[in-house]
């Protein structure tokens, strides 16, 4: 088990910086920076998953913030929908962190790549979805949805993690009917919730190793800022093309975990 940063080579701090700071880009974007990040943290040597999983919340969190201060600047989301979705998502985050202690998230996974699969195929055939902003409902119903989506995908960012910016944005998109900049914008702020939430159940158990977590919360903010930036100068149609790029990485990293978790056992019987 790892302990302090002083126990770390050189050469594998400033891998999970890189790869920190391309996380933190592609999570401004459009979420999935985990995909990145997490696997680039457990190549520390003598870290445990519980370690690696509450130092990527760390980072993950600076990263998140500073996203959503900039896309709170400079493209003025709808705040009313999206703080009430980010409190939700909160309590489900903590949520999905204390089940994952006792379930496996094994269980879940070939649901959600299931999930992914249908999202990438709707999306691929739909060019025109989430161009514009073109609200699908309006007052309680408008809320309640959005807290809806909050809740579950808050839960699964505690129990699984992995894609739930790009959940959340096309949970926005196709539930809500946002476009795919206003969507990014609200996700990155229910998406700061998520990993408060996470971090919330982590920091009694003493699992985050704080000198890394804190140079890659910076690498974090500095690909965050960079990625808002972007997204917000590009529009709806370049964050799509992001999207349908991390979404097919994660389709792959999840079903390769089906596989080695739930298939390779049996046929190597």
């Amino acid at each position: 088990m790892v302990s302090g940063l002083e126990e770390i080579e050189l050469a594998t701090v400033l891998l999970v910086l890189v790869a920190g700071l391309a996380a933190g880009w592609i999570d401004a974007v459009v979420g999935g920076g985990g995909l990145l990040q997490l696997p680039a943290l457990l190549l520390v040597p003598g870290i445990t998953p519980v370690q690696a999983l509450a130092t990527n919340k760390m980072g993950s969190i600076f990263g998140t913030t500073t996203s959503a201060i900039t896309y709170y600047r400079r493209a003025h989301p709808d705040l009313r929908t999206a703080v009430p979705m980010a409190l939700i998502a909160l309590a489900g985050s903590f949520g999905g962190a204390v089940l994952a202690a006792s379930l496996p998230s094994s269980v879940f996974k070939p649901i959600i790549v299931a999930a992914l699969i249908a999202v990438a195929v709707f999306t691929a055939l739909r060019p025109t979805v989430g161009t514009l902003t073109k609200l699908k409902y309006s007052g309680r119903r408008h809320y309640g949805t959005a807290g809806a989506i909050g809740g579950v995908i808050g839960f699964y960012d505690g129990l699984i993690g992995p894609g739930t910016g790009s959940f959340l944005v096309i949970a926005m998109v196709t539930l809500l009917g946002y476009s795919f900049l206003g969507a990014s914008a609200k996700a990155k702020i229910v998406n700061m919730a998520t990993n408060f939430g996470a971090l919330v159940f982590f920091l009694p158990h003493g699992s985050i190793l704080w000198g890394l977590g804190l140079l890659l919360g910076a690498a974090n903010m500095v690909g965050g800022y960079l990625g808002s930036r972007m997204a917000i100068t590009q529009g709806s149609r370049f964050i799509r093309i992001i999207f349908l790029v991390v979404v097919g990485a994660l389709i792959v990293k999840l079903g390769y975990d089906v596989w080695i978790e739930n298939v390779r056992p049996f046929t190597e019987r």
